[in-house]
């Protein structure tokens, strides 16, 4: 495993392991973490979502920001805090979610379309965001956000967003990136996930 290092806010790319199970998810993250990823989530809706969580946690915790992604009650965020998850990521504007998620001390970013959503989620406390899904809205509805929220708080977008296509959202002004079938799919071996996730960061690090 990598040497430790701190955590101190979200890195650039979040790395989605939608469908990821308990049994492979530790191979997963290991080559996400040696191609230079250091935040993931699992998503609830992935089978056995809290051995996983509780698993990446154990093995990547020291070196990663993990957690779940499709957090949808405050009951869920108690549930990942339970197992160690750090990060909590949720498709929708959510005060109680993300109330609850600030409260614990994690990583709340929770999902926005429109300005009035974004401002619900910094009310609430969150100082990471993510436009979801992204390639609904393109990067001028998020360079157009950015521009009233204040200077302090990260946007993100997610969901047809990656290696092809980051240079608009790099000049919108998008703090990172949040990933998912581009980098893993149920039955994608370690082996390609520390491929693609590579060529991603490869692709990341020429355009910042």
């Amino acid at each position: 495993m990598s040497s430790p290092e701190t955590v101190t806010a979200p890195p650039p790319i979040v790395a989605i392991l939608r469908g990821v199970k308990p049994d492979e998810v530790v191979a997963i993250a290991k080559a996400l973490v040696e191609a230079g990823i250091r935040a993931i989530e699992v998503p609830l809706n992935s089978p056995d979502p809290l051995e996983s969580i509780r698993r990446l946690c154990e093995a990547y915790g020291d070196v990663a920001l993990c957690g779940a992604g499709t957090v949808l009650t405050p009951q869920a965020v108690d549930d990942v805090a339970a197992v160690g998850g750090k990060l909590i990521v949720t498709p929708n504007t959510d005060p109680e979610v993300i109330a609850r998620a600030v409260a614990l001390g994690l990583t709340a970013m929770p999902g926005f379309a429109t300005p009035s959503e974004a401002f619900a989620a910094v009310k609430a406390g969150a100082r990471a965001l993510k436009l979801y899904p992204a390639s609904s809205f393109g990067p001028s509805h998020i360079k157009a956000v950015k521009d009233v929220l204040p200077k302090d708080i990260l946007v993100y977008a997610v969901g047809g967003v990656g290696a092809a296509n980051l240079e608009p959202w790099l000049t919108a002004g998008v703090a990172g990136i949040g990933v998912g079938g581009e980098l893993y799919r149920p039955g994608y071996s370690a082996q390609e996930v520390g491929q693609k996730a590579a060529a991603l960061v490869a692709a990341w690090n020429s355009q910042t």
